[in-house]
């Protein structure tokens, strides 16, 4: 759908919305699977019937990704002030799907355009035990104890502007591979990993591509110079793994200005408490058998 720009006749609402990503083919509309994009528009047409009910998306997540605050924006014509949106929609929407909060914005304002930042986090259960609970929402790596130093290291050394063409997947629609890392971090709490970064853009795939890297550096199969020169030189046929959907989450986007609670938005991702650990320590790289 062609998005409208706005007039006179159309007020333009930003949305912060959560969603689990399992059910989905990823945020975009497709012709045959279900999307978040097109669960959205639906209940968006509903409520506002006489809009253009095209929603435009800081970031397209992929299939089976999961997001905290993703950040919308749409055009409506009715007459429902902001703050009845979330309610509204919650009530059309699956459970899967929860809006969090709702402004009004300017009518040149975009949620993907104006955006200064999006950010990932990555959540790794690393332990022999197999967890039900921890299953949709992490990459369960129970081989070997990750060096959450080497991982670390691996990742500062990719901050600033680049070309990461490396971590690129085939079908994007980029001009160019391009894009400033802004901030890393990779902290470990007992049996989880979890690694952020936070970035003007990301490529296509390039978050689950730069993991399956990393946990690669983080279990001894991989050099720190390898990996290195893996993304430096482009080297995009030698990046053959990436990290499975369920352990990414789009934690949120950033503006110039804050326009959420940041309740609302921040950091909205719960985060796990394992008391204690399955095995006892392991020194990095040591097998978890």
């Amino acid at each position: 759908m062609t998005e409208i720009t706005p007039t006179e006749h159309f007020r333009r609402i930003a949305l912060c919305l959560q969603y689990d990503g399992s059910a989905y083919c990823g945020w975009q509309r497709q012709p045959r699977d279900p999307s978040v994009q097109e669960t959205l528009e639906r209940a968006l047409a509903q409520l506002d019937p006489s809009g253009p009910a095209t929603v435009v998306a800081a970031g397209r997540t992929d299939s089976g990704v999961h997001a905290s605050a993703q950040v919308v924006h749409f055009d409506c014509a009715g007459p429902i002030p902001a703050h009845r949106w979330p309610a509204a929609l919650n009530g059309r929407l699956p459970a899967s799907i929860r809006v969090r909060s709702a402004v009004e914005v300017a009518s040149d304002w975009h949620a993907c355009f104006s955006a200064t930042y999006r950010r990932y986090r990555y959540t790794i259960y690393n332990a022999r035990i197999p967890n039900l609970f921890l299953a949709p929402w992490s990459w369960h790596r129970y081989q070997f104890r990750l060096d959450e130093g080497r991982m670390r290291a691996a990742l500062e050394d990719m901050l600033g502007a680049h070309d990461f063409a490396a971590f690129e997947r085939a079908g994007s629609a980029r001009t160019h591979s391009r894009t400033t890392l802004q901030e890393v971090a990779v902290v470990r709490r007992g049996d989880l990993l979890e690694v952020e970064l936070q970035a003007s853009g990301f490529l296509y795939g390039m978050v689950r591509l730069v993991m399956g890297q990393l946990v690669a550096v983080g279990e001894g199969r991989l050099s720190l110079e390898a990996f290195s020169r893996r993304w430096r030189s482009q080297a995009r046929d030698e990046v053959k793994e990436a990290a499975p959907p369920q352990g990414l989450c789009l934690l949120r986007v950033g503006y110039p200005s804050e326009i959420f609670h940041r309740a609302a938005w921040y950091d909205c991702q719960p985060r796990y408490l394992l008391e204690g650990s399955d095995a006892p320590p392991a020194a990095p790289g040591q097998s978890l058998h």
